[in-house]
């Protein structure tokens, strides 16, 4: 039935920044741009996680989301890494702050926390032999 997630999508405040995160912090790739079909103004920048996987950026967001747990309908996007140190390093390498240092779960999987320029949480995650998520 279901083959993988395509995307997950926000709409940005300001997309010079968020290009900035998502692209020379994280080392994500912009792929391509989609103009809107009736004015041809910006409309949706494309950067690719791996084959097939895409993180969707629109442009037009007017003020930041502030994640709370308590709210209904986006919580975070978690993307799977081989080595979370690894990660972590780099994005601290180039300036940015980690929300949480890397870390085990509950679940075994080591795990780390940044949020990206508008507030939308982002989990970096190392499976663990040991984890459920191994064995289904």
């Amino acid at each position: 039935m279901f083959k993988r997630i395509g995307h997950t999508a926000f709409t940005v405040e300001n997309m010079e920044n968020s290009l900035h995160f998502y692209c020379d912090v994280l080392g994500i790739k912009k792929v391509f741009e989609l103009k809107e079909p009736n004015t041809g103004a910006p409309w949706i920048v494309y950067l690719k996680v791996t084959d097939g996987q895409f993180i969707e950026l629109f442009y037009g967001g007017n003020k930041k989301n502030q994640w709370d747990s308590s709210t209904i309908g986006y919580n975070h996007i978690c993307l799977e890494v081989e080595n979370i140190q690894e990660i972590a390093n780099s994005i601290k390498s180039k300036g940015a702050t980690l929300d949480s240092e890397p870390k085990q779960g509950i679940d075994f999987n080591w795990q780390c926390w940044i949020s990206d320029p508008d507030g939308n949480r982002i989990e970096f995650m190392q499976l663990d032999p040991k984890s459920p998520h191994m064995n289904c």
